[in-house]
């Protein structure tokens, strides 16, 4: 599969007061998590604008999402980072498996009906990289951090191959 293609969601809290973005590279698996203040459009496009700007734009192709509202300004966040943004068929999650099994398992951190306002980004990116330190059988017992590197690594080697 060719890397570079994300799967994005929100988590909500308790009462849906609270929100944290997730995004998952379909490939690596590797996780991303936004701290958001609600579960706005507005939050949304700055959360994730924020957040894919720190991958490098080789990695950033494209972006599948589900219907939900907070994704009103799509089109925003796919010139800011020069990405396409896809969407489910409506009520079908299973076209974005990879970001509803990462949800599954970031609930070990984050329960349903608790309030998510309590982590901060720091103790975000602590449960990512927990995910993402953790070796994965679909990587070949990989860690979706080594995964990414390998990527990152053939892209390098093949763009200065080019430039030779």
């Amino acid at each position: 599969m060719m890397p570079g293609h994300w799967e994005g969601d929100l988590i909500k809290g308790a009462g849906n007061k609270s929100a944290v973005g997730v995004l998952v590279e379909r490939s690596t698996r590797l996780v991303l998590l936004c701290k958001m203040p609600d579960a706005s459009a507005e939050s949304a496009l700055a959360a994730f604008t924020n957040k894919l700007r720190q991958i490098a734009q080789p990695m950033r192709q494209t972006l599948t999402y589900d219907q939900g509202k907070e994704m009103a300004r799509h089109k925003e966040l796919a010139q800011a980072l020069g990405m396409r943004v896809y969407f489910c068929d409506p009520h079908s999650p299973w076209q974005k498996g990879s970001c509803e099994n990462t949800n599954g398992l970031l609930r070990q951190f984050m329960p349903k009906g608790t309030d998510l306002s309590v982590h901060d980004q720091d103790a975000l990116d602590s449960m990512a990289d927990l995910m993402n330190n953790r070796p994965r059988q679909t990587l070949g017992w990989d860690s979706p951090y080594q995964a990414f590197q390998q990527f990152m690594t053939t892209i390098a080697e093949k763009s200065s191959a080019t430039i030779h």
